[in-house]
């Protein structure tokens, strides 16, 4: 009997939300909404750790897409619904591997070549803007409540899944997607009143 060593994914306020296990399950007898809730719930997880292993946006993206397909797929081979995320994740560690098994190896270049073909993506002015946007969107972040400020923190900075989000605080995913919608309009407000005149 396998066990689940990742996480306890089936903590959820009763009558609210339905439990992963509850959600594979649905999902295994072939209901495609079931499994659409069970992506919404872990695709800012799997992302956040796809973009981790191959640290590159395009291609975390499209392994993202990768993990959930074979998921789908092989979502009947999964004998402890509770452990759906410690399954995705060794889902996502073995396309990880294949793809860096298959990608073509770097050819080395000349020097020259290099210096020839170089095109500077970010241009100091292109920098000092992105410094100062990040300046303004901490100093916005600071100005936030607590809850709210947690809330953003969770979800962008710490790339915490609704899943994730809900265990933490101890809240119905409906309630954590209602925190990061007033969470980010509060924010844009804040924002707002600090742009330069």
């Amino acid at each position: 009997m396998a066990t689940c060593i990742f996480e306890n994914e089936t903590e959820f306020t009763p009558g609210e939300e339905l439990t992963v296990a509850e959600l594979v399950l649905s999902a295994q007898d072939g209901d495609r909404d079931a499994f659409g809730t069970l992506v919404e719930r872990y695709q800012q997880s799997v992302y956040h750790n796809a973009l981790k292993r191959v640290r590159d946006h395009a291609e975390a993206q499209e392994l993202v897409q990768e993990v959930f397909v074979q998921a789908l797929r092989k979502i009947h081979q999964l004998r402890t619904p509770e452990c759906f995320g410690g399954w995705l994740r060794s889902i996502l560690h073995r396309l990880a591997i294949n793809r860096s098994v298959r990608r073509p190896k770097e050819q080395s270049l000349e020097n020259e070549a290099l210096e020839a073909n170089f095109v500077e993506q970010m241009t100091p002015s292109a920098v000092a803007m992105a410094n100062e946007r990040a300046k303004r969107v901490r100093a916005g972040l600071k100005r936030l409540k607590t809850l709210d400020r947690t809330t953003l923190t969770a979800f962008y900075v710490d790339g915490q899944s609704l899943a994730e989000m809900s265990e933490r605080f101890a809240s119905p995913i409906g309630t954590i997607k209602r925190r990061l919608h007033t969470a980010r309009k509060r924010l844009a407000e804040e924002l707002e009143e600090l742009a330069p005149a």
